[in-house]
């Protein structure tokens, strides 16, 4: 048994520290390999060869093999299918066990599923743990064990829930003393970034990991307004686990209650699509796949490069074209200015989102989405249609984030709207009233 190697295969988990699976995996064996499959699954489906999420999980896995190299190990990165990956591993070396920490979205179930499967075959087990949400699947859940879907009772379970197993619940996981039962080798070498199709994007600055407690403090009174740097820009450290979604809740509960709530919205948009799948690619209501949407293609495209004539629906399209991120609250104004002024199918702007937001989750995109598609969970009511101007006036008086993303605003040149609010509010009511009542 002492010869085996078991592997600890990392995923959305992109870190050493406080990591629950490495932990478990180091606990359970004396020569535990990390390993990274660069998925030509997700990979082929990239039409942006300089995509700056490939850029930073390549950056990100070299400081975590630096980091190996250090305790006289190294991370193995491969690169192709996961199956065809596994398969080669299992028939070359002698293997005890496969560690990872879970995923919930359905791509990611049926490749964990295929290769537990492919491992017990082989008489080698696989061990999957809960690291990148709080509660899982339904661990929250109303009397009757059925899921919540709404958020504010699921919110106050989840309280009470992890009030009664803190300790347990927000461990931390620290591999400092486990540290002699990696897998020594320190021969490993990381392919570049061509080696596997790809481009550094040199352009498109990553986020810190860290936030100040001031800002944390005064989120709920900072987070609404684009031009102050009130947010915590942490999506992408969620995202790909670079962070510890445990040690930010322990912060939170001590800082701020609306920070403790966005983190909560980020497992119940997991719990969502863990336990209904089928909101990928179908309305969480299904009256509202009824809605007959006009996808004007023309009027798709002015809303993706920040021309509608609306200057923060515009201002909100460039910053994320330019820079991979999009404020909060302008998310929602642009995602409701597509579905409801322009009664474009929502899915075609998740699917936008998807290919431009760095933090792009979809668990959270999805809702977010389905939220102001009104076809959610907690979803805005159809007839709740933001107004893009008076937004402006409430969380951009000034226009300073307008000014900064569109500079043309106030001049000859700006765009005028391509609808009117009027217009296209009440033909956005005439079509989701038809739609809902259609079925």
């Amino acid at each position: 048994m002492a010869d085996k190697t078991t592997y600890f295969w990392l995923r959305r988990d992109l870190r050493l520290d406080d990591n629950h699976g490495l932990y478990q995996a180091l606990k359970a064996s004396t020569s535990v390999q990390c390993i990274f499959i660069f998925d030509t699954e997700i990979l082929d489906d990239l039409v942006d060869k300089k995509d700056a999420r490939v850029t930073f999980i390549h950056d990100t896995l070299s400081t975590i093999h630096q980091q190996l190299q250090e305790l006289g190990a190294g991370l193995l990165i491969e690169h192709g299918k996961p199956i065809e990956v596994w398969k080669k591993i299992l028939k070359s070396t002698p293997i005890q066990a496969i560690y990872c920490n879970k995923d919930y979205e359905p791509y990611a179930q049926k490749r964990d599923k295929a290769v537990a499967e492919l491992a017990a075959a082989q008489q080698v087990d696989f061990y999957g743990f809960k690291d990148q949400v709080i509660f899982e699947n339904l661990e929250v859940c109303k009397k009757d064990g059925s899921p919540y879907t709404v958020f504010t009772p699921y919110s106050k379970v989840w309280k009470a829930r992890l009030a009664e197993k803190e300790t347990e619940t927000l461990e931390h996981y620290a591999i400092q003393k486990l540290a002699a039962n990696f897998s020594q080798n320190t021969a490993l070498t990381l392919p570049t970034l061509q080696a596997i199709g790809f481009e550094r994007n040199t352009t498109i600055q990553f986020p810190d990991t860290k936030v100040t407690q001031k800002l944390i403090k005064h989120y709920d009174e900072t987070r609404d307004f684009p031009a102050l740097e009130g947010t915590s820009r942490l999506g992408l450290h969620f995202r790909f686990g670079t962070i510890s979604i445990r040690q930010k809740v322990k912060k939170a509960q001590k800082l701020n209650a609306t920070f403790l709530n966005e983190l909560i919205w980020r497992d119940f948009y997991a719990m969502i699509l863990a336990n209904h799948p089928k909101v990928v690619d179908h309305s969480f209501r299904e009256k509202y796949d009824y809605i007959d949407w006009r996808n004007n293609e023309k009027e798709f495209e002015l809303w993706k490069v920040g021309k509608t004539g609306y200057p923060l629906v515009d201002a909100g399209m460039r910053q994320l074209n330019e820079s991979g991120y999009m404020h909060n609250r302008v998310r929602m104004v642009v995602a409701s200015f597509l579905c409801k002024h322009l009664l474009i199918d929502w899915r075609w702007g998740e699917a936008y989102f998807a290919e431009k937001l760095l933090d792009y989750d979809l668990a959270s995109n999805n809702g977010g989405w389905q939220w102001a598609a009104g076809c959610g969970t907690d979803a805005a009511p159809y007839f709740r249609i933001f107004n893009p101007s008076s937004q402006l006036q409430k969380f951009d008086k000034q226009q300073k984030y307008v000014k900064k993303w569109v500079p043309e605003f106030g001049t000859d040149q700006y765009t005028a709207p391509i609808v009117d609010h009027k217009e296209a509010r009440e033909r956005c009511l005439r079509t989701y009233k038809a739609g809902i009542n259609r079925q």
